[in-house]
């Protein structure tokens, strides 16, 4: 059975803090973190004793967002040189680990495909996920606690 818990909104800002708010729920089996940022994109973290594990699902969101910058750190990539008038023409693309939730019934291939639906909205895409590891009902229940 699923526990789905809201984290602050400064989790949306920092990955340190988002980091450090998932290790304090000190869940006995697998835990991870969905944050869906300003409905522009999202990030999947699951930490670990080895190191946080991490996919975003797009990488020129590094441009304009502190947190997306701080995935492509974590992951050893450049932030992409786009210029920030360009960002409409191009195409969003992934960059992590889609592997992150497969030991949980989410196969990588398939969190590809979902990331590479680039016309859903991260909340969408975020269902999706709920949907295939089978906590939608319990991540609905949070979100309608969440002020609008």
């Amino acid at each position: 059975r699923w526990k789905v818990k809201a984290l602050t909104s400064a989790a949306l800002t920092s990955l340190s803090v988002a980091e450090e708010e998932l290790r304090a729920l000190r869940s006995a089996g697998a835990f991870f973190g969905l944050l869906d940022v300003d409905d522009e994109f999202f990030v999947v973290l699951r930490p670990a004793p080895s190191g946080t594990r991490l996919l975003l699902s797009d990488a020129t969101a590094a441009i304009d967002y502190d947190i997306a910058a701080d995935v492509l750190e974590a992951l050893n990539i450049e932030v992409p040189d786009i210029d920030p008038d360009e960002l409409d023409d191009i195409e969003p693309w992934e960059e992590g680990d889609l592997s992150l939730l497969s030991d949980l019934g989410l196969p990588e291939p398939v969190l590809a495909v979902i990331t590479s639906e680039t016309d859903l909205y991260p909340d969408e895409q975020l269902g999706m996920i709920a949907q295939r590891l089978g906590f939608t009902t319990e991540l609905a229940g949070v979100l309608d606690k969440l002020p609008r």
